[in-house]
C-alpha cells in the first residue's frame, strides 16, 4: 500500500523521545510576532478596529466593511484573553486519531485549552479529549449545517455551547460575507440565553498574516484550517504547545487499524478546501525541531 509506505516514512521522522529546542521555539516565535502579532492583533478589539475604520474580508477579497458605531459597540474593548504569555496550551484538534486516546486528564492538565469548531465533549468523550475549555472556534459550515445557520429553534446550538462554561468563542465573522450575519446571531442567542461563554470576532487581518506565514514555509492552499489558526496563536501565546487530534489519515500511525474521521463522527467535507496533509507536514518539522510536541500516541503510554 503506497499510502501506508509514504506514512511509515513520514513517522520515521516522527523523532521520540521529543526534546524541546528553547533557541528554535524563540526563533519562530519572534517571526509570527513580527509578521502576526497575534496578541494584539487575533481579536477584533476596538483598539485595532477603530470607528471609521475599514476592514476587509480575508476570504472575499473584494469586500471590506466600514466600522459603523453599531458595529463597533460589538468589538472587545481590550485584549482580554491574549494579555499575557502563559506556561502551558493544548491545541485540541478533532482527528479520529483521539478516539479512545485516553488523552482527556492530560489534555486538562495545560494551563489554556484551545479547541475547534464546537467539538462535542460530554457523553463519553471527557476520558479521551478532557473538558477544560478556554477557546472554542465555531465554524460557519457547521453552524449551518448542524443548527440551520440559528434561523430557526436555537436550543439545541445553546445547549452544544453550555459544555463550554465560560470559555471564548471566536467566530470569523468577516471571512466572507455570508458569515457576518451568522455570527451576529450567535451572539444574540448568547445573550438571550445568557450564557456564561463570550464572544469575540476573528481578526481578517491577523487571519491574512498567518496565511503568509504558513505560504512561507510551503504550506499554500485554498484556505488554512482553523487548528493551523489556533496552533500560531498558541505559539506566540504559550511558552509550551501541545497539539492533539492532528493527524490527517484514516488510519492509526501505530496500530494502522481505520480511524473515522472526526473523534466523534466520520463525516468529510464535500470538497476539501484545505490541505491537511501539507499541514501535518509542517506541524510534524516543528515537532522534531522541538518547537512544539505533536501526541500521535494513546495518553497513558506516552512516558
Amino acid at each position: 500500500n503506497v499510502h501506508r509506505k509514504k506514512i511509515e516514512e513520514m513517522l520515521q521522522n516522527y523523532s521520540q523521545p521529543w526534546v524541546k529546542d528553547e533557541e528554535k521555539l524563540l526563533e519562530i516565535r519572534t517571526e509570527l510576532s513580527l509578521k502576526c502579532n497575534g496578541l494584539e492583533n487575533a481579536i477584533i478589539t476596538q483598539r485595532n478596529s477603530p470607528l471609521g475604520s475599514k476592514i476587509d474580508f480575508d476570504g472575499n477579497n473584494w469586500r471590506s466593511v466600514k466600522v459603523d458605531p453599531e458595529t463597533f459597540a460589538t468589538f472587545a474593548k481590550t485584549r482580554q484573553i491574549l494579555n499575557k504569555t502563559l506556561h502551558s496550551c493544548a491545541v485540541v484538534g478533532n482527528g479520529g486519531i483521539l478516539a479512545n486516546s485516553k488523552c482527556g486528564n492530560e489534555i486538562d492538565s495545560a494551563e489554556f485549552v484551545i479547541r475547534c469548531n464546537l467539538a462535542p465533549l460530554l457523553n463519553g468523550y471527557e476520558e479521551h479529549v478532557g473538558k477544560k475549555t478556554d477557546i472554542v472556534t465555531a465554524n460557519p459550515s457547521i453552524l449551518t449545517y448542524k443548527y440551520s445557520s440559528l434561523l430557526g429553534h436555537r436550543r439545541r446550538f445553546v445547549e452544544s455551547l453550555c459544555q463550554y462554561g465560560n470559555a471564548t468563542l471566536l467566530l470569523p465573522a468577516f471571512s466572507f460575507a455570508k458569515n457576518t450575519a451568522l455570527s451576529y446571531r450567535v451572539i444574540s442567542a448568547i445573550e438571550d440565553f445568557e450564557l456564561p461563554i463570550q464572544s469575540l470576532f476573528m481578526n481578517p487581518n491577523y487571519l491574512r498574516s498567518v496565511a503568509d506565514f504558513w505560504s512561507s514555509y510551503g504550506v499554500q492552499g485554498k484556505r488554512l484550517t482553523t487548528g493551523a489558526m489556533m496552533v500560531s496563536l498558541a505559539l506566540e501565546l504559550c511558552d509550551n504547545v501541545d497539539l492533539y487530534g492532528f493527524w490527517p489519515f484514516d488510519f492509526h500511525p501505530h496500530s494502522f487499524k481505520g480511524l473515522t474521521h472526526h473523534y466523534y463522527d466520520n463525516i468529510k467535507a464535500k470538497k476539501p478546501v484545505h490541505l491537511m496533509p501539507v499541514e501535518f507536514n509542517f506541524l510534524l518539522q516543528l515537532h522534531n525541531q522541538g518547537v512544539l510536541k505533536l501526541h500521535l500516541r494513546e495518553c497513558e503510554s506516552e512516558d
